[in-house]
């Protein structure tokens, strides 16, 4: 399986970026991953991998892209001047066909601008849709759409995020029937904006989905959806919350155990069940956000992840290329749609893309 990295894009540089690519060769040897960057700065990055992962070396291979993108370009400036950029370059290999599937933990404006550029669109969808899944109850998990690509959606656009989550859920995790949702202020009918309740009356006419209704913001983390659907600000929102509530409840957690001599002695004992608590709420487990809607595979890594983060991005890649999404979205997608029903308006497109996943 081929990998193309933007090995420029994230907040800690190339060296989360190699050394996560090195991870994921060792536990993968049949990956080979092209790196694009500056040459002699990943030539460097890869010289200093520590031991267990040198080995990884022969599956890493070089690809010269002098210019970076910086995370404040517009995604206009990028589509201008980004010509010789390691993300640029990168897409350009999938779109070639020389790659199986793109990573990079770079600007996301310019990212979806890119990609949007290099590969299209799967018939139909006129711009990405970003989906990750989030943790749940229990040891499950959510798909939440959009994520910061569409901020002010139409019903029409709701209705697509909803189908697009359906097929990924089906033949990327094997769910059989996946439950859908729409996140909304209440679960009452007469709630949420026209967009909301225009896409609730069009869903409920699609046949073969297991479409539940509205859902509040409690219900995404207690797991009664597979997928959930909404607008891209509220999507981003939510998602960043969940993160500093995450954290946050870690570090309370850690902080009262410390307080005293009684607490540290209980926390000692309680410290196997304190680590799987940190495992299981760490969002680095479930990076790796898909650009849903292209016509090829693009996976969005978080801005600020570490090398085990940026692993967890390429085994997501890893995953959606060996379930081929975007062939299955092109043949399922548009013959699933409500051939009729009250949908009506447009998408605004968040500025540029400038939200950082």
């Amino acid at each position: 399986m081929r990998i193309a990295v933007d090995a420029m894009g994230g907040d800690k540089g190339p060296r989360a970026t190699v050394a996560g690519a090195a991870r994921a060769v060792i536990e993968d040897p049949q990956l080979d991953i092209q790196l694009f960057g500056p040459a002699g700065l990943l030539d460097d990055e890869i010289s200093r991998l520590p031991r267990p992962l040198a080995a990884a070396a022969s599956h890493l291979h070089l690809c010269d892209a002098p210019d970076i993108i910086p995370a404040d370009m517009r995604a206009s400036q990028a589509l201008r001047r980004g010509h010789a950029s390691s993300m640029a370059r990168m897409l350009d290999c999938v779109a070639a066909g020389e790659a199986d599937v793109g990573v990079s933990s770079g600007n996301t404006g310019a990212l979806m601008a890119l990609s949007r550029r290099a590969l299209g669109m799967v018939p139909g969808v006129p711009r990405p849709a970003i989906s990750t899944a989030i943790p749940t109850r229990g040891d499950g998990r959510c798909y939440l759409l959009d994520l910061g690509a569409n901020v002010d959606v139409s019903a029409e656009r709701l209705v697509d995020f909803a189908l697009m989550g359906d097929i990924m859920a089906r033949h990327v995790d094997g769910l059989a029937a996946p439950r859908i949702a729409l996140l909304n202020v209440g679960v009452e009918s007469t709630k949420g904006s026209l967009a909301v309740q225009q896409a609730d009356a069009a869903l409920r006419q699609v046949a073969g989905i297991d479409y539940l209704g509205f859902i509040e913001g409690d219900g995404v983390f207690a797991g009664r959806a597979d997928v959930v659907v909404c607008d891209g600000f509220v999507g981003n929102v939510l998602l960043k919350a969940s993160e500093g509530l995450a954290k946050m409840l870690v570090g309370r957690v850690q902080a009262t155990f410390e307080a005293h001599w009684g607490s540290r002695l209980v926390g000692m004992l309680a410290r196997p069940a304190l680590r799987r608590l940190k495992s299981e709420l760490d969002p680095v487990r479930y990076n790796g956000a898909s650009l849903l809607g292209l016509a090829g595979i693009v996976i969005k890594s978080h801005g600020s992840c570490d090398a085990q983060g940026f692993y967890y991005a390429l085994k997501r890649a890893s995953q959606e290329v060996s379930r081929d999404l975007p062939s299955r979205l092109e043949a399922e997608l548009d013959h699933r749609r409500p051939s009729s029903g009250p949908l009506s308006g447009g998408s605004v497109d968040m500025d540029d893309g400038q939200q950082e996943l």
